[in-house]
């Protein structure tokens, strides 16, 4: 194995036009056209979007299929099996984590335009600008593509910090679910490269999807791919195997893993084991202690404390907000019931903090009213196009007549729309995307949800029959229907889903379509981290409470300076007070 003995030596401000061997010129735009920008910035992914929901779903189920094909880890063996070390020039070190990034501009600039500037000043606390960059994970939505992580990830990462600063900032990079939709590809393109190594002003540090990193203070920074919750690859436990050798009874490691499992075990108790046996095959026989695991997948920020250990969720770099409130408040880590074998001694760890805070969470929950209709149009486009067919097979089968063989020709049989209707509410309640079992609860949300749905058919129909557009000769009253009945019964509808969505998020069901409908791009957040030369670990986790969503041009001409500024102030703040491990 390879060693990088410390961060990117200094270098002078390259000048206009200048640049660093191995680094591209970059000339600053003069407008904000995408075309002087060299990406388009990108509007927040509609997640109830038909043919996304359709093309998500397809996404995940090969993954679940095909997974072990497309699985790149193996080959990696042959990549250099560097371990990184990051020393800043005081002996201690400033480091940044932030995931689930890559969605709309808004929401994700604003996190890397903090994240380059050379201090923030943060409820009385000067932090200076990290020399280390992590990203936990999911870079880019909806999928992964060369395309979409220029647009959505490293174009805002570059306009955030065009060049490299004097200190050369290094990143490192978990793959999360969507990172591998493509079987990493455009992952190892980007963050794991032989030449042309940066990332905006960012130079990257790794030579796999996973890495290590020595820290000062005999702490060290690891880094897991565990390709969607499946299991840790030979290479990369070989890998590891040759890290813990430098591992001692002294060492503190920082785990960042691509989803917080701890979490996902209270439901789905195997969720933890990979964890659990790296733990317990790698780190423990080093005499060595995790001191931190840290996580994205879910778009919060959350931690649990422990007797030795904190479990940290930051997931707020661009992403929809997640909700909180229907958090456990203590859970059992590993959980007593999984089937791992010879699993660690389970503790428990308790709900220490959180952002947004539960009463917030709740409130945000109430906007999905206001928000579903219009954050996801072709959503109600596709209740408004169902609910108008539903209709005509009521009217049709109401008025007792077949009509002419045109009408028949373009009518639905009554018992398959409601068929439709009901399977279709019932597949919501649980998608096969989602994981896990389905429950009593799942059945009985998803079934009452798509009777509601039946019944508001059977009203739109009287309605409509009361019209005398229904008696106009064929084919106008479809024509009317469409016109003027759909849009109406699309919004009318809308509002039925988002009743159903706030009820079944009280039960923990469809708690993510709560969310994801509404695509909140506030309330977002991220964790600055300082070691000390003498080895006490400090985590200020940073939040957000609103983004901008107008920008101008920087006047400032300077290479390292962002190329766009909030037009209105963006303020962060403490999500909790400081928390210090040592």
């Amino acid at each position: 194995m390879t060693d990088d003995s410390g961060i990117h030596p200094e270098a002078a401000h390259p000048e206009d036009g200048e640049h660093v061997p191995g680094e591209r010129a970059v000339r600053r735009p003069r407008s904000l056209d995408p075309v002087e920008l060299g990406f388009t910035p990108r509007r927040p992914v509609p997640w109830l979007a038909p043919f996304l929901l359709i093309s998500t779903g397809i996404r995940t189920l090969l993954a679940m299929l095909f997974g072990a094909y497309l699985d790149k880890r193996e080959l990696q063996n042959a990549l250099d099996a560097r371990i990184a070390r990051q020393v800043g020039p005081d002996g201690g070190l400033w480091l940044d984590y932030v995931a689930d990034l890559g969605d709309g501009f808004n929401a994700t600039y604003s996190v890397a335009y903090l994240l380059a500037q050379p201090e923030l000043v943060v409820d009385g606390h000067r932090l200076p600008r990290a020399q280390t960059l992590v990203m936990g994970g999911d870079q880019v939505y909806p999928s992964a593509g060369y395309e979409a992580y220029e647009d959505r990830c490293k174009g805002p990462y570059q306009a955030a910090m065009p060049v490299a600063p004097p200190e050369r900032p290094t990143l490192f990079a978990v793959p999360g679910n969507h990172d591998w939709y493509d079987g990493l590809t455009a992952f190892l393109r980007i963050f794991v490269r032989s030449r042309d190594r940066h990332f905006g002003g960012w130079g990257t540090g790794q030579s796999r999807s996973y890495f290590a990193v020595e820290l000062p203070g005999d702490w060290w920074l690891l880094g897991l791919d565990d390709q969607s919750g499946s299991y840790l690859d030979d290479p990369q436990l070989a890998y590891f195997d040759e890290v813990a050798r430098r591992l001692g009874p002294g060492s503190r490691v920082v785990l960042a893993v691509p989803a917080p499992t701890w979490v996902k075990a209270v439901d789905h108790p195997t969720a933890y084991d990979s964890i659990d046996y790296f733990i317990r095959t790698i780190i423990a026989p080093t005499g060595a202690h995790v001191r931190l695991l840290i996580s994205g997948d879910l778009h919060h920020y959350a931690r649990y404390a422990g007797p030795d250990r904190q479990l940290v969720t930051c997931g707020g770099g661009g992403a929809y907000l997640y909700p909180t409130h229907k958090l456990p408040q203590r859970i059992e880590v590993p959980p007593k019931d999984t089937l791992s074998r010879r699993a660690s001694r389970t503790r428990g760890y308790d709900l220490a903090g959180c952002y947004p805070d539960a009463a917030r969470s709740r409130r945000y929950g109430w906007g999905i009213f206001a928000r579903l209709p219009f954050r996801n149009p072709g959503f109600t486009t596709l209740l408004g196009t169902v609910h108008t067919l539903l209709m005509l097979a009521m009217a049709g089968t109401a008025a007792n007549r077949a009509g002419t063989t045109e009408q028949r020709l373009f009518s639905v049989p009554l018992v398959i729309m409601v068929g439709v209707a009901l399977l279709g509410a019932a597949f919501f309640a649980k998608p096969p995307s989602a994981g896990g079992k389905r429950h009593v609860r799942h059945w009985i949300l998803g079934i009452g949800h798509g009777l509601t749905h039946v019944g508001l058919a059977a009203a739109g129909t009287w309605a409509w029959l009361a019209l005398p557009l229904y008696e106009w000769p064929w084919p106008l009253p479809a024509v009317a229907a469409a016109v003027v009945y759909g849009p109406v019964i699309g919004l009318v509808s809308s509002q039925v889903v988002a009743a159903y969505l706030l009820i079944a998020g009280s039960f923990g069901v469809n708690l993510n379509e709560l969310f994801a409908g509404q695509g909140i791009e506030d309330a977002k957040s991220f964790l600055r981290l300082h070691v000390t030369p003498d080895g006490a670990l400090t985590i200020y986790p940073i939040a957000v409470d609103r983004v901008s969503r107008d920008w101008r041009l920087n006047p400032d001409q300077s290479p390292t300076a962002s190329w766009l500024l909030p037009k209105g102030p963006l303020t962060p703040r403490l999500a909790e007070p400081p928390i210090t491990l040592t």
